[in-house]
């Protein structure tokens, strides 16, 4: 494939074939290493780590060697914002073809871009999650005193809503200054990165003027402020309900799916939240997972303006956000993703149910990870406790397809796998 010429055909088979023989690459230092029994355990863990899920085989990750605990933290890290865009960083050769696979990789959204030329507002995109990453490892490091080390891959793992936690017990081991701080990160990580330049660049009042984020902004301070109420009125004490619902939101709606432990009455409202939240997802251009919001509010007003024209037929609604006109075919689009979204949540929950999963359990895993959520409590058992271990293997393939369904956003990976797509017409 000539990569200066690249065609959209040809980019979305590189980024689908990229996203299938890296995570298989990715399964051999598992396997080298032989902390997991099977090469689907292998490749579920390195799955798993490139599409930021942090659904997790491996049980005790404090029992790793040292450079596997790292190579686990980078899958996340290089994941985060997209193998793709990690590839055109590092591949001078692929630039001249970089705006084609940028629309490959994010097919099923728009995304804001941070200069006009693709290869630096590439090197801008990196460079704001780097420093995030910076930022958090030194603020982890300065609350908590553990090690530079465990720093680094617990600040790799929030920054890319990854997920991995570098020890067994969720945030167990880690105090309240801690917790606060991955708090702090993993709502900013959920934020789109145009965004994020624009609060290191002190440019505040474009986050203000992004709809998007305020509905995001405004959906975590709701959602948190519900779940408060809620484990209260179960009897938690005020602060640690308010504590652990800041925790559980930020973890929740970036789909980083950092746990820790739950108040002892898990009340239904927090389960329909979380659930709702997981399917909502991040901001557009972000490193978190789901539909994400700006779809949702695509969605909105596109439904608004419909029934708008029945009581008015003759009126021309356009459907705009932050003054800007949303083009038809980016609406159409959003339709299709959706539906495609939907379809494979219940397609996997019912293969899940084959398997010997419970309808309950099916619907949840489904969701948690198309939407690259992984572990994060629900209802019942899916929750800190649940151990994908217990999975039996057939189980593991059909999540790791709904994980890369759900980092390509479905339509890079059904292009390539379509008939009319290897037609020569």
């Amino acid at each position: 494939m000539n990569t200066r010429l690249l065609i959209t055909r040809e980019s979305y088979r590189f980024t689908a074939l990229l996203w299938l023989i890296v995570p298989l690459l990715g399964a051999v230092p598992y396997l080298a290493a032989g902390v997991v029994p099977s090469f689907t355990d292998a490749l579920f863990e390195s799955v798993s780590g490139f599409t930021t899920t942090g659904s997790s085989v491996i049980l005790s990750p404090e029992s790793l060697p040292a450079w596997l605990r790292m190579w686990r933290a980078l899958t996340q890290w290089v994941g985060g914002l997209g193998l793709v865009l990690f590839i055109v960083a590092f591949v001078p050769s692929l630039r001249a073809g970089s705006s084609q696979l940028y629309a490959a990789e994010f097919s099923g959204t728009q995304q804001r871009k941070l200069h006009p030329h693709m290869s630096r507002n590439v090197a801008r995109m990196w460079g704001i999650y780097t420093l995030m990453t910076l930022l958090c490892t030194a603020a982890l490091y300065a609350t908590d005193k553990r090690s530079v080390f465990d720093s680094v891959c617990l600040a790799m793992s929030t920054v890319s809503t990854g997920g991995f936690m570098p020890a067994s017990g969720g945030m167990a081991g880690y105090g309240t200054g801690t917790m606060m701080v991955l708090t702090l990160f993993m709502f900013l990580s959920g934020v789109n990165v145009a965004m994020l330049y624009n609060l290191f660049t002190f440019h505040w009042r474009r986050l203000r003027r992004s709809s998007e984020f305020v509905v995001y902004a405004v959906l975590f301070v709701l959602a948190a402020a519900v779940c408060t109420v809620a484990f209260a009125a179960k009897g938690a004490p005020w602060d640690t309900a308010a504590r652990y619902s800041l925790f559980h939101i930020a973890s929740t709606v970036s789909t980083c799916g950092f746990y820790t432990a739950t108040p002892p009455e898990w009340p239904f409202v927090a389960s329909v939240v979380t659930f709702m939240l997981i399917l909502s997802g991040a901001m557009a251009g972000s490193t978190g997972g789901g539909l994400k919001l700006r779809r949702l509010m695509t969605l909105f007003i596109y439904l608004r303006n419909y029934f708008s024209r029945m009581l008015h037929p003759n009126v021309v609604f356009a459907i705009k956000i932050d003054n800007q006109v949303v083009p038809a075919e980016y609406v159409n689009k959003i339709f299709g993703f959706v539906f495609l979204y939907i379809l494979f949540i219940i397609g996997g929950a019912f293969a899940l149910t084959l398997t010997g999963s419970d309808m309950a359990d099916a619907f949840c895993l489904a969701t948690a990870n198309i939407s690259n959520l992984g572990p994060t409590p629900i209802i019942g058992s899916i929750g800190a406790d649940f151990s994908y271990t217990l999975l039996p293997s057939a189980a593991k393939w059909v999540l790791m397809v709904l994980m890369l369904a759900g980092r390509l956003e479905i339509f890079a990976l059904l292009a390539i796998v379509s008939p009319s797509y290897w037609s020569r017409r």
